[in-house]
């Protein structure tokens, strides 16, 4: 998991733990709390990982910019939503990603980026981004 997500075997372990603490993970079974980490995601992640719009930048497209919401919203020239990242080929305003790897680890796992775009539409987009990006989000959370 470490590998996979660009991160130290003690930072995913330090992880775990808390996400076990917070009982969004159970230990004994070794998977997500998939009802808990669903709610989390879509009522507490944006207070507990707020994000701030920052200066127009390169990098990778989240939220509403990324390709599981591309063509559901129109987005004007300066509207995309970009993680900074020189791997990155979209110009669009900065949104500091959850963990500093995390651009480089979705470029190899579509379904890791996919999760985390649909969750930084959660911790940005407006009404009708928020609606669609919960409902995607749930749809893949439940898929088994």
């Amino acid at each position: 998991m470490a590998k996979t997500l660009g991160m130290s075997s003690a930072g995913v372990f330090a992880g775990l733990k808390r996400a076990t603490v917070a009982k969004l993970y159970d230990a004994n079974r070794n998977r997500p709390k998939a009802a808990a980490l669903e709610e989390f995601l879509i009522h507490g992640v944006k207070y507990a990982f707020p994000a701030e719009p920052g200066t127009v930048t390169r990098g990778v497209p989240t939220g509403f910019s990324a390709p599981v919401l591309a063509g559901h919203f129109e987005i004007g020239p300066n509207g995309h939503t970009v993680w900074p990242s020189a791997v990155g080929d979209q110009r669009g305003v900065a949104i500091e990603p959850l963990y500093k790897s995390m651009p480089e680890a979705c470029l190899k796992d579509a379904k890791l980026y996919e999760a985390l775009a649909l969750v930084d539409a959660l911790r940005i987009g407006r009404a009708r981004e928020k609606s669609l990006a919960q409902d995607l989000l749930v749809q893949l959370l439940r898929k088994k």
